[in-house]
């Protein structure tokens, strides 16, 4: 059976069309001319404004046509992260999806239900003309996955609902009603190169196999991250002998844990039986830390030819040590709301340019605004303690929850009403643009929902098929109450 055979089949069938068109954040070119080419197909007005956001538009039902405007939002945008192993350009070619059980996967390849399945159920709302609502405007917004950056240039009167539902989460039986706000911190690190000296052996250690995911919704699981892995190792090294570091890359998204990483360094040659033997030491006690937690971690060590080049040893060390001992993780916790995390960073990725530069990326979170420059502010102190020149993004707003929401009692009765259990009624710490949304339209009251998936952001991302079905009908549902207040 293919995706587009499951049900609902409006949705799955959106969906599935969706898989097919490349989408990477900053490339939505394809998938914004797909989005216009529906809406000229099902006689739907249409726009965009000047950075790339698409806005459709729908009528009411008969005896609806004066109830209140409903928002249904998605971005366009999916994180593009793949297996080293696995050739896929995901500026050309489909998403390969397939079905293993109850869950929908990709071959290699992140899947893109974040957001496609969002997008997929605001099209079939859009083309369905059995369902009962009010009128809708479905927004799709750009570069969701690399700083929300459509949401916070939204062309002005875009949108004229009041009542927004953000279709970005993961959770079934979850209704969310606030999340994090977040920044990015850079770190750049300039360093001299020097010639690689003749009496060292050169090896490259890396580390793969790991689960990575969301920054947001897995930094609480307390996965790997490949780069602190790496700089681990190095830095147990470099207290034991001279060393001499080639390369270090890690990491590749800002808003993704890292699953990979590697290192060429060096070592003189007298060291290689104790080299060896360290080896095989920390790799048993690093799997040994995370095991039930990484049950795929691979750490491998090979010997490799002289490179032409090193980095210069003060900036290697400098470079190493500061990896090694940035913050990651779970900063907080939330005293208000129990179970959820507060304040977290992530040390997101390592990457040598051509310019005798090397970058490090971070990405901080918070729902309180204070906690969020504070964890800012201390990667940006550690980093220049280093040495290295460090900046900020100019970062987005979290969501404040609001307990008194009319779309959250609305979504919440629903859900009941379908399944006969209470959703749970929740913050998420991932971002999302909800939060921005408020910046240029106060008077939004919002809730977010979606299907299951797990392992967002990663390779092994995965939808759970039955609470797709049960998504649609909440969603129906609620437009259809909302269509009769």
């Amino acid at each position: 059976m293919e995706i587009k055979d499951l049900q609902p089949t409006l949705l799955w069938g959106a969906f599935d069309e969706i898989t097919k068109v490349p989408r990477p954040s900053r490339h939505e070119d394809k998938i914004r001319a797909f989005l216009l080419d529906f809406a000229k197909k099902h006689s739907i007005e249409a726009k965009t404004d000047e950075v790339g956001n698409v806005v459709m538009k729908k009528p009411g039902t008969p005896g609806h046509e004066n109830a209140p405007t409903v928002v249904l939002q998605a971005h366009m945008d999916m994180v593009a992260e793949k297996n080293s192993d696995v050739n896929h350009d995901f500026l050309k070619d489909p998403i390969k999806t397939y079905i293993d059980g109850e869950w929908v996967k990709a071959k290699g390849t992140t899947l893109g239900a974040d957001n496609g399945i969002g997008m997929a159920a605001a099209l079939a709302a859009m083309a369905d003309d059995s369902i009962e609502h009010g009128p809708i405007e479905a927004l799709f917004t750009v570069n969701e996955e690399i700083g929300l950056e459509g949401a916070e240039n939204l062309g002005e009167g875009m949108i004229t609902g009041k009542i927004l539902i953000n279709l970005d989460s993961e959770d079934d039986g979850e209704i969310f009603i606030g999340c994090a706000g977040g920044i990015d911190t850079t770190a750049v690190f300039k360093y001299k190169r020097s010639f690689s000296p003749d009496n060292f052996i050169y090896y490259k250690v890396k580390v793969s196999g790991l689960l990575g995911g969301h920054s947001g919704g897995d930094i609480h699981l307390g996965r790997a991250n490949a780069n602190k892995v790496i700089a681990r190792f190095i830095w147990e090294c470099s207290n034991k002998w001279d060393i001499e570091v080639s390369s270090f890359n890690g990491g590749n998204l800002r808003n993704a844990i890292p699953r990979e990483a590697e290192a060429v360094f060096g070592l003189h040659v007298d060291h290689k039986h104790a080299m060896n033997k360290f080896m095989t030491h920390y790799a048993e006690a690093i799997k040994n830390e995370f095991k039930g937690v990484e049950p795929s971690m691979n750490l491998e060590i090979t010997e490799v030819p002289k490179p032409e080049y090193c980095i210069d040893s003060n900036t290697s060390l400098r470079l190493v040590r500061a990896l090694y001992s940035a913050p990651h993780g779970v900063i907080s916790m939330s005293k208000e709301i129990e179970g959820l995390v507060e304040t977290s960073t992530n040390l997101a990725a390592v990457k040598m340019a051509e310019d005798n530069t090397i970058i490090v990326t971070t990405s901080q979170r918070s729902s309180l605004e204070s906690r969020k420059e504070d964890i800012a502010g201390q990667v940006e102190a550690h980093f220049q303690l280093a040495g290295a020149e460090v900046n900020h993004s100019d970062g987005y707003p979290g969501w404040a929850p609001n307990i008194q929401s009319k779309i959250m009692k609305i979504s919440a009765d629903a859900y009941e009403e379908l399944f006969g259990v209470k959703p749970k009624i929740k913050a998420i710490h991932a971002g999302l643009e909800c939060g921005l949304f408020l910046t240029k339209y106060p008077h939004l009251d919002m809730v977010s929902f979606g299907p299951t998936m797990r392992d967002v952001h990663s390779p092994d991302e995965k939808l759970l098929i039955p609470t797709v079905d049960k998504f649609w009908k909440h969603l129906c549902l609620v437009l259809k109450k909302i269509a009769e207040e």
